[in-house]
């Protein structure tokens, strides 16, 4: 049984300083690697040894399978951690690891292949006995099947890509006229996004709930569940807030979804740390959606109710190790919510909002966890993701949970570029999230109430009036909503071509 004592991380931001963060406790040294643009990052402060790549964009970094095998074997690394994203689900990088004599941590790479393809998971998922979504796949499938299958099946239908995932190449129909053009804008974005153009359908489940179920595999034949994370809370099929235990769950379909996981991981001969998500009707129904075979990024959550480390438990079982512990071990003691904290603008369609964070104070409350891989002076460029922070919360009830994290988002403090915390804030208030009542549609149906107020022009031209008058600038008047000066002009301080600063 191998001892690990060298890590090497493909990958960045705050996944790199988790794994690093675990490292450090178990005594395993860590290698980062960093792209041009992430020279000063805080991940690469932090690992053991640190190692250029490339230059900022993924194809010519993150992603350069070869490269990264290289600086594992050249650092004397003995294994690797692939983090999410970028190669974590390839599963010819992971072979490439295994080939290279390295420990994979993650899933074998026959089992990432066969959930990776969601058409192949599905009919696995069917010979497993795990129930799935009505649907349609095939091949060579032409529009007059799809829309064949489309009025079997019953709309509204969803066109997915057969080979992706993070809400990329999904489009919902409600009418028999949308499906054409639907499946050719799947298409598109499947094979800009995963290199797939392959798509398939399945029956739209109005007012679904997301809910995934974390489970862990080691090699000697042990499965098993760590309950439910609650996704709902999604703006186009992207998670924006996490929590366990689901607010819709009772004990009995709690049981029945672990099981169906259990067996999910089991059919592929699963081993390491993955995810079995399913979509849930608001009767407790539940069907099979996909398999992530990695960790996931909202893996917190599950810790800070089971009292669990994920991402230990990954190396363990990389070097052959059992599971510490059965079903009948685990237990879920109160209740946690992660808040994905993003440099965008909700007011501009979420836009990234590039820049520098020029302070970076996140909450020290207790009961919140901070996972991140920014500190004040980072930069957010248009190369990556724009999370700036996950804030975790844990408490003893839901109410008090929602409390705690929305004093831990006000507590936060971020300069220099805007964010996304007042609609967080604005999301945790609302009564449906606090009733617990959230579906898949919920953030998109009450966005309107959900963005921060667009700021009132007559303020601005009061403030512009304010600084024209301390800076001893003519008279100015406000009109219109405008800052007027003597000759009738709009003024603006900012124009000034002076010393003066705000």
């Amino acid at each position: 049984m191998p001892t690990l004592q060298k890590c090497l991380i493909a990958n960045r931001g705050e996944i790199a300083v988790r794994i690093i963060r675990a490292c450090r406790e178990m005594h395993i040294r860590t290698v980062a690697v960093y792209s041009d643009a992430d020279t000063q990052a805080r991940f690469v402060q932090l690992a053991d040894e640190a190692y250029p790549i490339g230059a900022a964009s993924p194809q010519q970094s993150y992603l350069r399978a070869e490269t990264l095998i290289a600086v594992a074997k050249s650092a004397g690394c003995d294994c690797v951690h692939p983090g999410y994203g970028f190669l974590s689900e390839n599963e010819f990088f992971a072979q490439a690891v295994i080939d290279a004599g390295l420990v994979w941590i993650g899933p074998p790479p026959d089992a990432i292949q066969k959930m990776g393809v969601k058409t192949e998971a599905r009919v696995l998922m069917q010979q497993a006995g795990v129930p799935v979504v009505p649907g349609f796949q095939s091949e060579n499938a032409s529009i007059d099947d799809f829309n064949a299958a489309a009025e079997k099946i019953g709309f509204p239908v969803m066109v997915k890509a057969a080979g992706g995932g993070g809400g990329k190449g999904i489009r919902v129909v409600y009418h028999a006229a949308d499906l054409p053009d639907a499946i050719a804008s799947a298409q598109r974005e499947a094979l800009k996004a995963f290199g797939d153009d392959r798509v398939f359908l399945e029956k739209y489940i109005e007012s679904g709930r997301h809910i995934e179920i974390q489970v862990l595999a080691d090699s000697h034949g042990n499965t098993v569940h760590l309950f439910e994370r609650e996704c709902s809370t999604q703006r186009r099929h992207q998670k924006i807030i996490e929590e366990s235990p689901s607010p819709l769950l009772d004990e009995t379909t709690r049981q029945q979804m672990g099981a169906a996981a259990v067996a999910a991981a089991k059919a592929v001969q699963y081993v390491n740390a993955g995810t079995v998500e399913f979509i849930v009707t608001p009767e407790k129904h539940f069907y099979f959606l996909e398999m992530n075979t990695r960790l996931q990024v909202e893996h917190p959550v599950t810790e800070m109710v089971t009292g669990v480390d994920l991402v230990k438990l990954q190396l363990h079982i990389a070097a052959g190790e059992s599971l510490p512990f059965t079903q009948a071990d685990l237990r879920q003691t109160g209740h946690a919510i992660e808040c994905r904290l993003y440099a965008e603008d909700p007011r501009n369609q979420f836009l990234p909002a590039i820049g520098i964070v020029q302070k970076f104070l996140p909450s020290t409350s207790p009961g919140v966890r901070v996972d991140s891989g920014i500190q004040s002076g980072d930069a957010i460029t248009i190369h990556y993701d724009p999370m700036i922070a996950k804030l975790i919360v844990h408490d003893r009830t839901r109410e008090a949970a929602i409390q705690r994290m929305q004093r831990a988002l006000s507590d936060t403090v971020i300069l220099g570029t805007t964010t996304n915390i007042d609609f967080l804030q604005a999301l945790l208030a609302h009564p449906v999230f606090a009733a617990g009542a959230i579906d898949t549609n919920f953030v998109d149906t009450h966005l309107d109430a959900l963005l921060p107020p667009v700021p009132d022009i007559s303020d601005i031209a009061l403030i512009a009036a304010a600084i024209a008058g301390m800076h001893g600038s003519a008279p100015i008047s406000v009109a219109n909503g405008n800052a007027m000066n003597s000759d009738g002009d709009i003024y603006s301080p900012w124009a000034k071509q002076d010393n003066f600063r705000i």
